[in-house]
């Protein structure tokens, strides 16, 4: 197939290779055009895989309709603040039978919308039935390096999920397929937030009673918010929802995680975002969950004890201890309560 990426990122780039890797005509677009270049002349992409060399098949441009118009498949795998924006720019340019993925995990800031429904809003009614959803514990680093990875697509029509799912699994990318995009869309966005939290417990040397505590709580938000919004429970016991949650709270190549353990170390927000360099989407998705938690009633006392972190200069171990005094409550509060 044809297929664009609009996204040069790790994991558009990592993306990418998997789809080279299984035959596939790809072109990125890099928002640089020294970045295409690189990608072109050098077949590496220092900036955010370095030291992978990319298959010689793989293009790249800067022109971003040039790399959506005529292509029989387009990635979205840009940050989730610029979304709206790009799908757009690029909604007149798309075939109308062309199949759509995005691999974006965050929410719109000021709507709270998942992305799926950005995309219903900015992309013509006849690429509706052809949207699907990539989510999983999938770190670019290791996808980049071909080790072994598995992951989930969701669509409302299990055609579409099954399209994504022929052209992206191969013997080293694992793809199931689930109908489930809300909860995808909720866990994937979601366990950003908790993964901050985590490296927040490890940058202040809690241990990992207080992490595995924290991990399977947020767990519990994540899975009562998604439920309220409509996602299948069973989901978040899947890859889309522990499988994501463990790998971005445990794992070195966690941008939330390491920009969490800066927290924990004493830094302020400003300089952790200014040292990672990359998008933090758990920093924004923690304001937007926080707000969309009052909206729908829904409790999220990690979702809250972060955002105060984040937003209101709140001492992260004294967030901590609010945790562990909170009233006292049973653990299956749903099951108990009825």
């Amino acid at each position: 197939m044809r297929v664009g990426i609009v996204g040069s990122g790790s994991w558009g780039t990592a993306l990418a290779i998997v789809l080279a890797d299984n035959a596939h005509q790809v072109e990125i677009w890099a928002r640089r055009s020294e970045q295409a270049d690189e990608i072109n002349r050098n077949h590496t992409n220092e900036e955010y895989l370095p030291g992978i060399q990319l298959p010689d098949t793989i293009k790249a441009s800067s022109k971003l309709e040039q790399v959506v118009e005529g292509k029989e498949m387009i990635l979205f795998v840009v940050p989730s603040h610029s979304i709206r924006q790009v799908a757009r720019q690029v909604s007149g340019y798309i075939p109308q039978e062309a199949l759509i993925i995005h691999a974006i995990k965050g929410l719109e800031l000021e709507t709270h919308k998942r992305i799926s429904e950005i995309l219903l809003e900015e992309l013509p009614v006849p690429l509706h039935e052809r949207i699907a959803v990539l989510s999983g514990p999938s770190h670019a680093e290791e996808v980049s390096k071909r080790s072994p990875t598995t992951v989930v697509v969701a669509s409302n029509s299990i055609k579409t999920a099954e399209e994504a799912q022929d052209a992206l699994i191969n013997q080293h990318f694992r793809v199931y397929t689930n109908p489930d995009v809300v909860g995808l869309e909720i866990g994937g966005a979601l366990k950003n937030i908790i993964a901050l939290g985590a490296g927040i417990s490890d940058g202040l040397q809690f241990g990992d009673n207080a992490k595995a505590a924290l991990m399977t709580r947020g767990l519990a938000e994540i899975s009562r918010l998604g439920v309220y919004m409509g996602a299948n429970p069973l989901t978040f016991s899947g890859l889309a929802g522990v499988g994501d949650l463990i790998v971005t709270c445990t794992s070195k190549h966690s941008r939330n995680w390491r920009a969490g353990n800066m927290l924990g170390q004493g830094h302020s927000l400003q300089e952790v975002l200014s040292v990672m360099g990359m998008v933090v989407e758990g920093v924004k998705t923690t304001k937007a969950s926080y707000e969309l938690s009052f909206q729908c009633g829904i409790e999220m006392p990690i979702t809250q004890q972060l955002y105060q972190v984040l937003f209101e200069n709140k001492e992260p171990r004294k967030a901590v201890e609010d945790l562990m005094g909170r009233l006292k409550t049973h653990e299956m509060e749903e099951v108990a309560h009825n």
